[in-house]
């Protein structure tokens, strides 16, 4: 007698989590050819400016030439392949290796290779930085290594769902990050369901109308809603895009992040968090606290269920048709892009 179908959708195993093949099929499918977002527009909107961030352990820099052009190229010098610039924003020039202080033009172009040489002479021509694609969207800068489709492909239903949300309109008024031990998509699987809240998120849990919390799967992107009660920072809206990165609602404002795979059991969150000019700056400071705590909230109980998975403790378990359609979203996600590899 066949075993009968199971009546929910169920959670991946645990090797989807820790497995080492997995985690380079996600980079080369998913991450190096993903959309990723990088940062504000505001930071590269004069000639020079620069980001400088990880992309699932790839560097990329996106710089505003002086020509008011904005390009994107690969973190990495052509002539030993040393790491041109640290993760960060800031000012250059010219860009110069620490290495062996070859030197790039905003435009890419190899301008010097001290002490290289002239026999045979080094052609700059022939030695250009990799180029990336680069795309601004609504005040937020996205960088990808090679698309395999356009943004707004992969943004989907999303820019709808904030039509109305004046993001152009808030500026940036702090940044962070949170590294934490888990696989990538133990986070986001937590991000995109609000069942946990009671149990991992007590004062956030008495913070909302948790009977009224609704998820909902879209293409591209899980809206997750809830009514806020008195006195909440948040206003009620939290937002997952394919692949790993969130947006979501604060009063005056919202935060986006993203979440940077740096290794199969090993997870980097970084925040921006971005105001309307009313909101005064312990009102600022509340939101980005109480933020930040509740992400660290997150970080254990992930942690934790990391450390099960790598001790292959789990069977897979059914997922709620109630609270859980963003991880199933999630998930079927991951497997289609993901086909033919076996965890």
């Amino acid at each position: 007698m066949k075993d009968a179908a199971p009546r929910h959708p169920m959670n991946l195993g645990p090797r989807w989590y820790t497995s080492a093949p997995v985690f380079a099929a996600e980079r080369a499918r998913i991450f190096w050819q993903a959309w990723q977002y990088v940062g504000p527009a505001a930071a590269v909107a004069g000639a020079g400016q620069y980001i400088a961030a990880d992309i699932a352990g790839r560097g990329v820099i996106v710089l505003r030439g002086r020509d008011g052009v904005l390009r994107a190229f690969a973190n990495v010098c052509r002539h030993r392949g040393a790491r041109l610039m640290p993760e960060g924003q800031g000012q250059c020039g010219v860009i110069v290796c620490p290495y062996h202080k070859w030197g790039y033009a905003d435009t890419g172009r190899l301008v010097q290779a001290p002490w290289f040489g002239r026999d045979p002479a080094i052609i700059p021509e022939d030695w250009p930085l990799t180029p990336a694609s680069v795309q601004v969207w609504r005040g937020l800068v996205f960088a990808s290594f090679d698309p395999e489709e356009s943004l707004e492909s992969q943004l989907g239903e999303l820019p709808a769902a904030v039509a109305n949300v004046p993001l152009e309109s808030y500026a940036v008024a702090a940044s962070d990050k949170i590294a934490f031990d888990a696989n990538w998509k133990t986070y986001t699987d937590n991000f995109v369901e609000g069942y946990h809240i009671p149990g991992t998120h007590p004062s956030f849990h008495a913070a909302i109308d948790f009977d009224a919390f609704e998820t909902t799967a879209h293409v591209g992107y899980v809206r997750m809603t809830a009514p806020p009660r008195e006195g909440l920072f948040y206003q009620g809206l939290w937002l997952w895009a394919w692949p790993n990165w969130t947006l979501s609602l604060v009063q005056g404002g919202m935060n986006v992040s993203r979440i940077d795979p740096v290794a199969v059991d090993r997870t980097v969150q970084h925040y921006d968090f971005f105001f309307d000019s009313s909101v005064d700056q312990a009102a600022r400071d509340r939101s980005v606290q109480g933020t930040l705590a509740v992400v660290r909230e997150d970080m254990d109980i992930c942690a934790s269920t990391q450390a099960v998975y790598a001790a292959e403790a789990y069977t897979p378990g059914p997922l709620s048709a109630l609270h859980e359609k963003g991880v199933h979203y999630f998930q079927s996600r991951v497997r289609a892009a993901l086909e033919g590899v076996d965890p």
